[in-house]
């Protein structure tokens, strides 16, 4: 197989425009016609280079490829289907169900869910749809902890049960569905810990707040950790997403303007960071769009005055275009 195509595939892997699967299928299939060129000399070999734009357009999709997005998205839609059916009956017979009824509903979905994820994984078939199939088992399977369970000692088991599912799942796939399953499962888990371990029954809604916003803290550093790791866009957009929650945490602590103005600075100048040395998008969007809400609200709760708000965001353009101007001379110098 000539480098070029292996160097190619490899870009197309890294750019997420093809799994790795399908590249090994595809430099498997070079192989093949290779060695069989190689054994029948009278064998015409196809042209290691295209011959013109037209020729590689005038190539038709391969039906196997139609066929496995098909198959992908009838998947999904069978997941989706699935979750539906359950909440829908859980909603609406949840007063007239037993605990018992109600256990085996929760169970037998994250039953069917897991299940049907790990045959895929075992497959090594559209891991796509394996990992979305694991991430909604999982947290199907932390509720139906916390309904056998019940109470406070329910709600902080079902959160653990969901994460070490989601643990176990993002070790063994590396698809971010997975990663966006644990994001939405610790942060559940830190809203748990705050209201049933770490605040006293006298404490106020206000200080909780506090609390919560030190644990999203938390979780955006297990983000900036996981995204060397794993998908790192996926990874550390949802550590911004972490940091723009506890901002919002810290809004609602008394007198927490400044450690809000503080984390809803300091996440989306990393990501901007980042943003300038990758040029990934994502980093951009999420951490313009963390600046935009936080900035305001906590400029009004600190001045209760519009103008106190104008004058900030104009402090605070002026230092993103400083920041613009410096990382534009950097890159091209060198």
């Amino acid at each position: 197989m000539s480098s070029r195509l292996d160097d190619e595939l490899s870009r197309l892997v890294s750019a997420g425009v093809l799994r790795q699967y399908q590249a090994d299928s595809i430099r498997d299939a070079a192989d093949a016609e290779i060695d069989a060129a190689l054994a029948d000399p009278g064998r015409p070999r196809p042209p290691q280079e295209p011959e013109g734009p037209e020729s590689a357009e005038a190539e038709p999709l391969p039906v196997a490829g139609h066929t496995s997005a098909l198959v992908e998205v009838l998947g999904y839609i069978g997941g989706a289907l699935l979750l539906g059916a359950v909440a829908l009956l859980t909603l609406a017979n949840w007063g007239e169900m037993g605990r018992a009824a109600r256990i085996t509903t929760g169970s037998a979905a994250a039953v069917a869910l897991l299940v049907s994820a790990v045959v895929l994984a075992l497959l090594r078939r559209r891991e796509q749809l394996s990992s979305a199939l694991a991430a909604l088992g999982c947290c199907v399977a932390g509720f139906a902890t916390f309904v056998a369970i019940e109470g406070e000692a329910g709600r902080v088991v079902g959160v653990a049960v969901a994460l070490a599912l989601a643990a176990g799942g993002l070790w063994w796939l590396k698809e971010p569905s997975l990663l966006v399953a644990t994001f939405g499962i610790l942060a559940v888990g830190v809203l748990v810990i705050t209201a049933d371990v770490l605040t006293p029954d006298t404490g106020s809604a206000a200080n909780s707040a506090g609390i919560a916003g030190t644990g999203f803290i938390l979780v955006a550093f297990v983000f900036a950790m996981l995204g060397l790791v794993r998908d790192q866009v996926t990874s550390w957009s949802l550590a911004g997403a972490a940091m723009f929650s506890s901002s919002i945490c810290w809004l609602v602590q008394e007198r927490g303007e400044i450690m809000a103005l503080a984390v809803g600075t300091a996440g989306p100048a990393a990501l901007l960071v980042a943003y300038g040395r990758t040029r990934r998008s994502a980093y951009a969007v999420v951490g313009c769009s963390i600046l935009l809400v936080i900035w305001p609200t906590a400029l009004y709760q600190l001045t209760d005055n519009l103008a106190g708000v104008a004058i900030g965001l104009v402090v605070a353009s002026a230092v993103l275009l400083l920041a613009v101007l410096m990382l534009s001379r950097r890159r091209s110098n060198e």
